[in-house]
């Protein structure tokens, strides 16, 4: 009799622990079924489709500090676009130096400013000088807030009789506003900017403007 007991004792703990061992599967089953259930839901927020030209496209969405550094020189090299790319003509400078200021603070506006007491666009309409800028390099900290840049670039100013290149250095900081606008669309603003260097590459080629 007492081994009919302890059989049935020994029976009644491998159920047990067979209970258990099942319950904790079912958990960890459970668990992972609701985890790969909210990585799928994430990643469909992540999925915009697009209608372009009568076809559904597919593209995923990310955030801007996925990308910060991608962005953030995007932004300091359309800011320089605009503000020196310019065309001997005063409507098309006013448009593109207002592009330019929605990018920036008044160190731009003062900038600006400052160049046009000086004749300096005025110049370039009676010479009939075009202005063009190749951002060379770009160099970034975004480990401090706001993030410092310092920017390289090559200018070019073009007229009928020679072509003059220049080195350009600018510096200042970013700040991040967190609102996109239409004049903004990155959503940031650059600060504290000024030239650090603007000279001649060949210095002899041109009359001074």
């Amino acid at each position: 009799m007492f081994k009919q007991l302890k059989n049935i004792d020994s029976a009644f703990q491998h159920i047990k622990k067979f209970s258990l061992f099942f319950l904790l599967a079912n958990v960890v089953t459970v668990c992972f079924g609701i985890y790969k259930f909210c990585e799928v839901i994430r990643q469909e927020r992540q999925t915009v489709h697009i209608l372009y030209n009568g076809k559904v496209l597919e593209a995923f969405a990310s955030d801007k500090k996925s990308n910060l550094e991608v962005v953030l020189k995007d932004h300091i090299r359309t800011f320089h676009q605009y503000f020196f790319n310019l065309s001997p003509d005063d409507k098309a400078i006013k448009a593109s130096i207002s592009k330019a200021l929605y990018l920036a603070d008044q160190s731009a506006k003062k900038a600006f400013d400052n160049l046009k007491e000086q004749g300096y666009y005025n110049n370039l309409i009676s010479a009939n000088v075009s202005q063009e800028i190749t951002i060379d390099s770009t160099k970034l900290n975004i480990n401090q807030y706001p993030y410092t840049f310092t920017c390289y670039a090559t200018q070019k100013l073009v007229r009928a009789s020679s072509t003059v290149l220049r080195k350009l250095v600018t510096q200042g900081t970013v700040r991040d506003l967190n609102v996109q606008t239409d004049n903004n669309p990155h959503g940031f603003l650059i600060q504290s900017w000024e030239t650090v260097l603007n000279t001649d590459v060949n210095p002899n080629a041109h009359e001074p403007i």
